[in-house]
């Protein structure tokens, strides 16, 4: 097999976890070329980040049109980043790569969608599908009927009970529970360690135990740059 070059956009911490990913994946199966890294703080570019180089901004996707690519921003501060900068670069769903870790257990049956990334120890235990752009962190568990849609976070060790459903670009931090049979909002963001006992409606922060809204959230979502995160 010839490895795929590979483009990670940004260059913070989520791109050194998705690099590691990767090595493990090529440890076995040698399936990615990593070109570099794309951030748009000029202040980056020329760097290395564990030996792979800043190469410029996100925009030169363009340059490296051969690549994959995975958006490599996550942040509880900001949803819907993924999907803003899915937006701004505006490239065909095949130009995107999906990582999953060799130590992640996925369930047969289960479709990840473009540009996701699932890291180590990751568990999904029965057949479903789980969308697009969406980042799955260490020991989350995803359990039988859930529904996971575009641009999802989950932090570390997040559990979902069974039929429990997870709209659009909502983020869920660490060490988040939710109970079976229940929503998680378009946009929501669950605080770490929350207990989710009733539906979480969209655009509102959630957190404690058991979780109650905390305020509203701002809904627009305009242009990102992409640095760090």
């Amino acid at each position: 097999m010839t490895a795929r070059p590979l483009l990670l956009v940004g260059a913070g911490g989520l791109a050194r976890e998705v690099l590691a990913a990767v090595a493990a994946v090529n440890s076995a199966t040698p399936t990615w070329d990593v070109l570099g890294m794309l951030d748009d703080n000029p202040a980056r570019h020329g760097d290395l980040v564990d030996g792979v180089p800043v190469l410029g901004p996100a925009d030169a996707v363009a340059d490296h049109p051969d690549a994959q690519v995975v958006l490599c921003v996550a942040s509880a501060r900001n949803q819907a980043g993924r999907r803003q900068v899915a937006a701004r670069l505006g490239l065909p769903a095949e130009r995107y790569a999906t990582v999953v870790h060799p130590l992640a257990s996925v369930a047969p049956g289960v479709e990840v969608g473009a540009g996701s990334v699932l890291l180590a120890f990751v568990a999904v235990t029965a057949p479903q599908v789980i969308g697009s752009h969406v980042v799955v962190m260490p020991h989350v568990t995803i359990t039988h009927d859930d529904s996971v849609a575009d641009h999802v976070t989950f932090a570390a060790r997040v559990a979902l009970a069974g039929g429990v459903s997870v709209g659009e670009a909502a983020y869920l931090g660490s060490g988040a529970l939710v109970r079976e049979g229940l929503s998680v909002g378009a946009g929501a963001l669950v605080g770490m360690g929350a207990v989710v006992l009733t539906d979480v409606p969209p655009f509102e922060v959630w957190a404690g135990n058991p979780a109650r809204r905390l305020r509203a959230l701002d809904q627009s979502s305009g242009p990102q740059a992409i640095s760090r995160g």
